[in-house]
């Protein structure tokens, strides 16, 4: 984000500070580009919270080719993308790629899937659910779902599949939304052992504490995103008690942990998927049962996922008495696929 040029940093201020620009940028796109129904579809979301392998896991779903996600070359226009794209074509297309800011050697360019359907929900709803210090859960109404399904169909119409593919970990606020709008949607909740999720998560909270702080443009574009799971201007999901713990501790991850993963035991989707990191790294044939019930190709286990977990657990030592025990015993009691 901080090698934003000019232009880019500008276009950005344009179609994403202001709600008002993006309805008008999708009201544009929905008139000029007719896109068919997509209720049907059996389109796939991931969400669940951040560090446990969503990108990876978004990414290889997208690897197979039968599906259409947003990608960096939708921005900024998110809610405009048959128009956007018709803009795109028109100048010369250069592809760069470089290591994302997140710092965990994951490589992207203009056509990596990302995180970005947010802004949809931030433009028309924005105030119903994030508020100064927290997001809360999400019950949008049925002209809302209406416009979400235009949405989506509006991004299909710029590919050549019918399945969306989406990764957005604020869905876990509207997980029964999403599967009123697609009732033939796989839903995925990936997660991860609580105490290597909550350092992954302790890291990535000081490291954009820090980048946030070093440029405004940053601390913006997390906010357009609605990208609070960390750093400066962190807001917690308001799933559950208040934690008593410092953002900057390890303990306050691991109560986060607990009161999202525990929230969304008793919330979630009936049919919904639950991944564990830790066996897509472990056992090949995870990644395989998995590709099936996607119905998509599959390469018997030959994936990114095959490496060890990391273990790197930052202060454990420094946790509460009986708040390690209490998240394993959790993590042992969620669902998975085998």
């Amino acid at each position: 984000m901080s090698d934003y040029g000019t232009v880019d940093r500008l276009l950005h201020h344009l179609s994403l500070a202001h709600p008002s620009v993006g309805e008008v940028a999708f009201a544009l796109d929905q008139m000029l580009f007719s896109a068919d129904p997509v209720e049907a579809g059996h389109h796939v979301y991931v969400a669940g919270l951040a560090r446990a392998g969503t990108t990876v896991l978004m990414r290889r779903i997208h690897d197979s080719g039968e599906f259409r996600s947003l990608t960096y070359a939708d921005m900024p226009f998110v809610l405009a993308p048959n128009l956007w794209r018709s803009i795109r074509q028109s100048r010369s297309k250069v592809v760069h790629s470089g290591p994302r800011a997140h710092g965990d050697g994951i490589i992207v360019n203009s056509e990596s899937p990302e995180s970005f359907e947010e802004v949809f929900w931030r433009t028309f709803a924005g105030a119903s659910f994030i508020a100064p210090s927290h997001l809360s859960p999400h019950d949008p109404d049925h002209d809302l779902i209406d416009k979400y399904r235009s949405f989506v169909a509006s991004v299909l119409r710029t590919g050549d599949t019918s399945r969306y593919l989406c990764k957005n970990n604020n869905n876990i606020l509207r997980l029964s939304t999403i599967r009123s709008a697609f009732p033939n949607a796989t839903i995925l909740i990936p997660y991860r052992n609580p105490i290597d999720q909550a350092s992954s998560l302790l890291r990535q909270h000081l490291r954009f504490k820090s980048l946030q702080q070093a440029d405004a443009f940053t601390d913006s574009y997390m906010k357009w995103l609605v990208h609070h799971e960390f750093g400066g201007d962190h807001r917690a999901f308001a799933v559950g008690r208040e934690s008593a713990y410092a953002t900057d501790t390890l303990a306050y991850w691991v109560d986060q942990w607990l009161a999202v993963y525990g929230w969304l035991q008793k919330t979630a989707p009936k049919d919904a998927l639950w991944v564990r990191y830790e066996s897509l790294c472990e056992k090949p044939q995870y990644w395989d049962l998995l590709a099936q019930k996607l119905e998509i190709q599959h390469d018997n286990g030959l994936t990114e996922f095959n490496r060890p977990p990391p273990r790197k657990r930052d202060h454990a030592m420094d946790l509460p008495d009986g708040l390690l025990k209490i998240a394993e015993a959790q993590y042992q009691d969620l669902p998975h696929l085998v």
